[in-house]
């Protein structure tokens, strides 16, 4: 039996019945019940700050501060980390909490901690075996008591091997890692998860559009799915998701998949191509115009507010510029 009934609802967030995520779920149950150091393992997409936060959840004590390790770039990145006191350097003219503090009695979550700068990584693992640290400018040391969880989707063993990662830092890290599966290696899990990303209302989600769900691959993994149900919902008027409303990766995948089907069926001399084809009354959309009906439709549903139409699409606004100029909208 669980030892901590009170996080299950935090770990819940991690919807599947897969033994992949069970396997996970487990994990974080344990994770939760000391202050090791977390290292969250997998690809882009798949959960690492919702497996953070679950971890956070089931223990709670004190904050929960996200640190983007990959914009930790530039000459202030050890002040936005560790904070600075007044007169540090030009324009200090005033005492500053870092993240780190801010995390003290809580969660510090370094996410993507492959793309710390080396430098940075020095002063990391300081804090991690001294649980202490210094703000710029300071003299004197400060003691904090946080849980570090890290997560990546890099290979960490091979940014070693490369030099671009401390092989120290990376022994004090890996104390317990947990990998989160990539979506397409948990089929099981699609439809659970994106009848919670629709709000629990499975009857917006027609045997169609898991069969199409099912047959994607997903690169961008839970995210990805995440997104895409959030777009549908956002694009209907009235009734449940429509198919037609899917982003132009899933939609040109699904026409791709038909298209092969097709040409499976005419190279084969088969029987199996469905009345409406050899009636030739639903023609094939070229991939084209898929995409300009695709962004004609969310410029629409917008008013034809750029950013987010951009964001429906998840594409940048720059892209959607340069399509609408290609056309014609």
């Amino acid at each position: 039996m669980d030892e901590n009934p009170g996080g299950f609802a935090a770990i819940g967030r991690l919807a599947g019945e897969s033994p992949q995520i069970a396997a996970v779920r487990r994990l974080i149950g344990k994770a939760a019940r000391n202050r090791l150091p977390v290292l969250l393992l997998g690809e882009s997409g798949t959960g690492k700050e919702v497996a953070a936060r679950a971890i956070h959840d089931a223990a709670p004590r004190g904050r929960f501060v996200p640190i983007d390790c990959g914009s930790l770039v530039g000459t202030l990145m050890e002040s936005e980390l560790f904070g600075h006191v007044r007169g540090a350097f030009s324009g200090a003219i005033e005492n500053k909490k870092g993240l780190v503090e801010l995390a003290d009695g809580g969660t510090a979550f370094f996410d993507e901690i492959g793309d710390l700068a080396l430098e940075m990584q020095v002063k990391l693992l300081r804090l991690i075996q001294e649980r202490e640290f210094r703000p710029v400018g300071a003299l004197q040391w400060r003691k904090v008591d946080i849980r570090i969880i890290a997560a990546t989707h890099r290979d960490l063993k091979a940014e070693v091997k490369a030099g671009r990662f401390r092989l120290d830092l990376f022994y004090r890290l890996n104390v317990f890692p947990i990998h989160l599966p990539p979506l397409r290696e948990r089929p099981e899990d699609i439809a659970a998860l994106a009848v919670a990303f629709a709000g629990g209302a499975a009857d917006l989600l027609s045997p169609e559009i898991f069969d199409a769900f099912l047959a994607y691959h997903w690169p961008g993994n839970v995210r990805e799915l995440k997104h895409a149900v959030e777009r549908m919902a956002a694009m209907r008027s009235e009734g449940g998701l429509r198919l037609a409303d899917m982003p132009s990766a899933l939609a040109n995948h699904i026409a791709g998949r038909e298209l092969r089907q097709l040409a499976g069926c005419v190279a084969e001399a088969d029987s199996c191509l469905p009345a409406e084809h050899l009636s030739g009354r639903s023609p094939v959309i070229p991939l084209p115009e898929t995409e300009r009906q695709e962004i004609a439709k969310a410029l629409q549903a917008t008013n034809r507010r750029m950013a987010k139409t951009a964001e429906l699409l998840g594409i940048s606004r720059t892209t959607l510029y340069r399509r609408m100029k290609e056309y014609g909208l």
